[in-house]
């Protein structure tokens, strides 16, 4: 089902990449899953980190910090690649479209659509690979930039799967900045109707969850005001009754400095949903 890429001793549990074949995908995937101590002797619920625009699933678990936290509360940590990749896989020679850049959604459009599927990968084909760790049904997700894009729609697209959501710097009307704009005309096509069911402000706006979303972004990123403007959702979400806390961190910027910071907190906001009754 699996092969194991490494396996390392982390914060009293075992922090483990494994490789798999996606059929979703069509091709190899690589996911790191932290297992806390606790995962020795009970099933314990999972929390998705879906990281950003030319991450690996490398990235988080060794810059987030999140293992200490998931040890503390028992929660296994689930963290994919970020895109299908390969030789076989379509790709493009710019940084912010193709492999790295799946943007968690179901491309429609050549080439992407024989394997740009990463919505269904994370909500449908990953859960039944993570049953191999733990048989715990409770599971919530975060993530940030382009990831914290994919944990809020993902959470608002499928309402009741996700027992909490949470994001770092999010990109919440990609419909309406650069980097949404090219991955959804690329993916998508040029009907923009179509991307309103990728759009976290559109979603929102239409249907709100029952769950609290938390987001945290930096005053001091340097996308703030091109790429990730908030304003826009958090008025679609007040207007739908849709709960929300939003954090504005002074001085922090975009990268895992401002993550990792900040990391305890979304763990424990997680914690407290996950490891209820």
């Amino acid at each position: 089902m699996f092969e194991e890429v490494s396996s390392n001793r982390c914060h009293g549990g075992w922090q483990r990449v494994i490789r798999h074949h996606s059929t979703r995908l069509g091709c190899p995937m690589r996911v790191g899953v932290f297992l806390p101590p606790a995962a020795a002797s009970r099933a314990c619920p999972v929390l998705y980190f879906l990281s950003g625009l030319t991450c690996t699933e490398q990235n988080v678990i060794t810059k987030g910090g999140a293992q200490r936290w998931c040890a503390e509360h028992g929660i296994v940590l689930v963290t994919p690649d970020t895109s299908p990749r390969g030789d076989d896989v379509a790709d493009d020679a710019a940084w912010d479209l193709g492999q790295g850049a799946g943007f968690y959604l179901s491309a429609t459009q050549p080439p992407w659509a024989s394997s740009f599927h990463m919505d269904a990968y994370v909500t449908e084909e990953l859960p039944q690979l993570v049953r191999s760790f733990t048989d715990n049904e409770r599971r919530s997700v975060t993530g940030h930039s382009m990831g914290g894009h994919g944990a809020v729609v993902l959470a608002l697209r499928n309402p009741g799967m996700f027992d909490s959501v949470s994001a770092f710097a999010p990109i919440l009307t990609p419909s309406a900045v650069p980097w949404g704009r090219k991955a959804f005309s690329a993916y998508l096509g040029p009907d923009e109707a179509t991307w309103a069911e990728w759009d976290a402000t559109a979603l929102v706006a239409r249907a709100p969850i029952p769950t609290p979303i938390l987001i945290d972004q930096g005053s001091a990123d340097d996308f703030l005001q091109n790429q990730l403007p908030s304003e826009p959702f958090l008025a679609a979400a007040r207007a739908a009754g849709q709960a929300v806390e939003y954090r504005l961190q002074e001085g922090y910027d975009h990268s895992y400095y401002f993550v990792s910071t900040f990391m305890e907190a979304h763990v424990a906001h997680h914690a407290r949903a996950l490891n209820r009754g």
